[in-house]
């Protein structure tokens, strides 16, 4: 005998995410169609010529570095969160913290190697892009290593364990997020300098 079907058991289920994960991929979003815009007119204004000539500060390699390595801590970090291991999980949280904060400071290294090079932010329009991307890319950053931060402190409150995993999960989104923004940006600049 066939089971006869309603209306309601052929209508799909809405996808459902929580409002705070929805609230940060639309920032996100946002972020990537302003980086979008900036590389854009970095291509539009570099054609026009009256274009400065110079090396990219070489600790943009290390940052890059670090913070791909970053990623590896955080991503160990939330996977030892998934199984509760805690102690493992504090590891994760202070290594990709500590690499973060060493992120940023390599950043102003590489403000520290621009101005030693006479690339400032006046002046010409290639040094004002770097440091608008650099400048721009690190405030993010900085917002993504308090929100690191903040995580790190829950983890020894004992309020990231697998069963609340939604900061854990958010923290490692945004950050591996920013991992990719800035391959994308250092990439970019090798490409187009």
């Amino acid at each position: 005998m066939e089971k006869e079907l309603k209306y309601s058991d052929l209508v799909e289920q809405p996808i459902s995410m929580h409002p705070k994960k929805f609230a940060l991929w639309l920032f996100m979003v946002t972020v990537v169609m302003i980086f979008a815009a900036l590389t854009s007119a970095y291509i539009v204004r570099q054609a026009e010529g009256n274009w400065l000539d110079y090396e990219l500060p070489s600790v943009f390699w290390i940052t890059s570095g670090i913070v791909l390595l970053s990623s590896v801590f955080l991503h160990w970090a939330y996977r030892s969160a998934k199984r509760d291991e805690l102690i493992q999980l504090r590891i994760g949280m202070i290594g990709a913290v500590g690499l973060g904060i060493a992120f940023l400071v390599g950043q102003w290294y590489s403000w520290v190697a621009l101005v030693d090079r006479e690339v400032f932010f006046v002046g010409n329009p290639a040094g004002s892009f770097l440091y608008v991307f650099t400048g721009l890319h690190a405030l993010h950053l900085i917002s993504g290593v308090i929100f690191l931060i903040i995580v790190l402190i829950s983890t020894f409150r004992y309020k990231v364990h697998s069963q609340a995993l939604t900061t854990m999960e958010m923290a490692t989104t945004y950050w591996h997020f920013l991992g990719g923004l800035w391959i994308y940006l250092f990439m970019f600049l090798l490409l187009n300098h």
